[in-house]
């Protein structure tokens, strides 16, 4: 069991970002295409934080064309080379899974006066 716990400490990242439901943020995460690497930016607004520790996620959706696109990212992965917060909002649930029925103005989140 302390071997488990060593491992997943060790893997863990350094310094995680300061980012919490609600929040507008830009991931950059890494492609690997072939042989080469790039690094892809994908915005939008958190509708969820899940789990914690080694096994922690955040869910980050965004409206494209019309259509919404969600995507779910490990925080610990090396993937995931960095998450920039564009935007504090203001919210009072923990999961906002009810934006996905939303649309226009609706969906939107308050600013957050921090």
């Amino acid at each position: 069991m302390d071997a488990l716990k060593i491992i997943s400490e060790s893997s863990l990242k350094k310094e995680t970002p300061e980012f919490n439901v609600g929040d507008t943020v830009r991931v950059s995460v890494r492609i690997q295409e072939g042989d080469k690497s790039r690094i892809q930016a994908f915005e939008g607004t958190v509708i969820a934080r899940k789990h914690g520790g080694i096994n922690e996620t955040f869910t980050v959706r965004r409206v494209a064309h019309g259509c919404g696109c969600e995507r779910v990212f490990p925080l610990h992965s090396p993937v995931v080379e960095k998450v920039d917060v564009i935007r504090r909002g203001k919210v009072r649930r923990a999961k906002l899974y009810y934006i996905r029925d939303r649309v226009g103005k609706a969906a939107k989140t308050k600013d957050a006066l921090r």
